[in-house]
């Protein structure tokens, strides 16, 4: 197993695709940050994880953004360096546009665009001092798309995709890396915490998102991916094609989407 000596900050770390990050950097050598809102989650991910000692817990809240610059301060004190900012935590949704409060919106874009950006620019001064760092940012494959049901969610994603291109025209010559990451369904707690229209949270799993790909698989490919340092990669089932297939036809993905069972 090829050894990693990095140090890497994971947000959304306390379940699905961040936990299972988390266990792999961790078996790998790698020194960890895990961060969510939830500190004993996090604890429980930490113990799981082999070399525990190498690793640190940073609760955090996307969505206050005046306290980015004292999280990350926190996050590169651990260790004295941050070599590998993974943008995992985000929330999704379930709703019709119709039936959806403008308040779920700003929640989405809040915490799905603005508090990675947030986090990101915060770290940016940091990755400058030490001549380098590397970004990655999980978005999906509706940061490529849009369907039914998504549509905050996928207006965030894109919001990522457009910024996070940016971010690595500007900095390519500072030796900073960006690498998105749009996976389709993967079995995750994702749909299971997502939103409905009036902010409450969803509370069951859908079908497709049960049957997606395991989340270790997932995990796997994608650290493949990021010490590679690929620009964006999409993982999944059929649903990852309409990311090559928009670019043929619009119209022919918009009539196939607008008929699939997908909810």
């Amino acid at each position: 197993m090829k050894k990693n000596k990095k140090v890497v900050w994971i947000t959304g770390a306390s379940s699905g695709i961040g936990a299972s990050l988390a266990k792999i950097y961790a078996e790998r050598g790698a020194k960890l940050i895990l961060s969510s809102r939830r500190a004993p989650d996090l604890e429980k991910v930490k113990s799981g994880c082999p070399n525990p000692e190498k690793i640190k817990i940073l609760p955090i809240n996307l969505n206050d953004f005046d306290k980015a610059a004292a999280v990350v301060q926190k996050a590169y004190d651990f260790f004295g360096r941050i070599d590998v900012l993974i943008n995992n935590a985000g929330v999704s949704q379930r709703s019709l546009i119709a039936d959806t409060q403008f308040d779920v919106f700003k929640k989405l874009i809040e915490i799905d665009y603005l508090g990675t950006v947030a986090l990101s620019r915060a770290l940016l001064p940091f990755f400058l001092k030490q001549a380098g760092g590397h970004y990655v940012v999980v978005s999906s494959v509706m940061g490529k798309y849009g369907s039914p049901f998504r549509s905050g969610y996928a207006a965030a994603k894109h919001a990522l995709h457009g910024f996070f291109d940016v971010m690595r025209m500007e900095h390519q010559k500072d030796n900073i890396d960006v690498t998105m990451i749009c996976p389709g369904f993967v079995s995750t707690p994702i749909a299971m915490n997502s939103l409905r229209g009036d902010g409450s949270v969803l509370g069951f799993d859908d079908l497709a998102t049960r049957k997606g790909m395991k989340v270790e698989d997932f995990a796997r490919k994608m650290v493949r991916s990021v010490e590679k340092k690929k620009w964006e990669v999409s993982f999944g089932g059929k649903e990852r094609l309409g990311v090559y297939l928009k670019r043929l036809s619009n119209k022919l993905l918009h009539s196939i989407i607008i008929r699939s069972q997908v909810r």
